[in-house]
């Protein structure tokens, strides 16, 4: 678990930076500059490219990551490369030729009231082309576990240039409208920096032969299409569709409550972009002891670190929407809530999703996104358009399926596997993040109103003594109590730094 914690450690620093970055973005920047309206178009835009992605990727950015570790030589390892970087094609360029008809679905499909999208929508083509092949350099990094700089460009690169461009409106430099165009170019410059570094990282000699396992991973690579992004869909699917009931402002509201209910998934995202190579290593080697470490360790530790943000987010949240300068972004409490609860439920599982996607089993991985993405759907369809629920009935939509799926694949490795991501501590860090769940969510401190050039500072206030008091109480409970060895040995390793 070295080099896990190691890396993931970095990797953690690096996306909360990123939030941090995003979380001025989400909550300051963008609903004073570019106004809800603005805002929620580009919410629109950027979620749909998201859902397009995936099928211009083709799946290789999974396909690397299982099959690289597999092969012995050099000249196998360069083949393998050299036919995969290509395969994005086979969609991308029948998509753009078709795009036309895409666009004109695209219009169908919204409100008249939203017609302020109609001038953008290719700009949803160039971003997915450009993150298909990102990740795919990503992926090509990942393999020589080399994810730190990576990290940096996924989670960091385009909320510091989101930053820039939000100030260049705001300071008059760059139009509204030509925002989306200029951050259409920031996804394409940063696919090309993530590929010469890939090849800095390794650069193989490109052959014109097809390695001999090629029909085996152009199958992989069908079968992953949708199940290595069921997570995107079911996140982006419910904001594709506001603007098809809703005026698109709503799609602004939203993503903020989303954004904040995911806060607490960076540790996961940091921790998987390692311990998706090692996982798959560890497989290829048929060294199922190893995987079941894995699967324990990173459970355990990611419980603990996103049990820790679950509580700091639900319990700040109603202070933090008090901040917000729009009325609209007021009331999103329970999309938080069960938006964060969801992310949790899944850091639990640990390296569940890593098993299956690397695993001969990964064929199951195909049915359960469909089934995800039919299921969210339906559900959206009910909550949202049928039984009136609003927003909230989205995240209830997205809970249910996450809850659902999860749970089957958990029972589905440990049917494959004989092996569960549970131990005795388990017990323990569901035991501690539900007590003080209960004892802090339910109340805030009644503070006088304080106020800094007409500015209320009160929420703020209240949010930091409410952050001090639960990290206090939570840390000394995990040590107390003896939940993580690597937790223990990570503060040991810190104390005797600064003593």
């Amino acid at each position: 678990m070295g080099i896990v914690l190691k890396q993931s450690f970095r990797n953690t620093i690096i996306i909360y930076g990123a939030f941090l970055v995003g979380g001025i973005n989400t909550i300051v920047f963008y609903p004073r500059i570019l106004k809800s309206e603005f805002y929620g178009m580009v919410t629109f835009l950027l979620s749909a490219s998201n859902l397009v992605m995936p099928l211009t990727a083709f799946g290789v950015q999974y396909t690397i990551v299982k099959f690289f570790s597999s092969y012995n030589s050099k000249e196998e390892k360069d083949k393998f490369l050299s036919s995969v970087i290509f395969l994005p094609l086979l969609i991308a360029l029948p998509l753009g030729f078709m795009w036309d008809n895409a666009h004109d679905w695209i219009m169908r499909s919204v409100t008249k009231e939203n017609e302020i999208i109609e001038s953008y929508t290719f700009s949803i083509y160039l971003i997915a082309i450009a993150c298909a092949y990102f990740e795919l350099f990503y992926s090509w990094t990942k393999v020589q576990l080399q994810t730190v700089f990576g990290n940096v460009l996924k989670e960091l690169w385009n909320r510091v240039v989101v930053m820039f461009l939000l100030l260049a409106v705001f300071f008059g430099f760059i139009a509204k409208t030509e925002f989306i165009w200029y951050l259409t170019f920031a996804y394409i410059l940063r696919a090309f920096v993530m590929m010469f570094y890939a090849f800095y990282m390794y650069l193989p000699k490109f052959y014109f032969k097809l390695p001999a396992n090629f029909i085996e991973i152009i199958k992989y690579s069908l079968y992953i299409i949708l199940a290595g992004s069921a997570g995107a869909i079911l996140l982006d699917i419910d904001k594709i569709m506001i603007p098809g009931k809703d005026t698109i402002e709503k799609a602004a509201y939203y993503s903020v409550a989303v954004f904040i209910g995911s806060f607490i998934e960076a540790p996961s995202r940091a921790m998987t972009q390692i311990l998706q190579p090692l996982t798959s290593k560890s497989l290829n080697e048929f060294n199922t002891k190893e995987v079941e470490s894995l699967y324990k360790k990173s459970s355990i530790n990611l419980l603990l670190v996103g049990g820790l943000f679950f509580l700091l987010v639900n319990c700040g949240v109603r202070e933090l929407f008090k901040l917000m300068p729009e009325k609209g972004y007021a009331g999103g409490e329970l999309v938080v809530l069960m938006i964060s609860l969801a992310k949790l439920y899944t850091m639990f599982l640990g390296s569940n999703g890593a098993i299956i996607n690397n695993s001969k089993f990964y064929k199951v991985t195909l049915p359960i996104a469909i089934g995800m993405s039919v299921c969210v759907y339906l559900l959206n369809q009910l909550f949202y358009f049928n039984l009136e629920f609003g927003t909230d009935g989205l995240a209830l939509a997205t809970l249910l399926t996450i809850l659902l799926f999860n749970s089957f694949k958990l029972w589905f490795v440990h049917r494959k596997f004989s092996i569960t991501p549970f131990t005795p501590k388990s017990i323990k860090m569901v035991f501690i993040i539900l007590v003080l769940f209960l004892g802090f969510y339910f109340w805030d401190f009644n503070l006088p109103a304080i106020e800094v050039q007409n500015f209320s500072i009160t929420p703020i206030i209240n949010i930091l003594i409410k952050t001090v008091l639960i990290t206090v109480v939570y840390v000394y409970l995990v040590l107390k109590l003896k939940v993580s060895n690597e937790f223990d040995a990570l503060l040991q390793k810190f104390y005797k730094f600064y003593k």
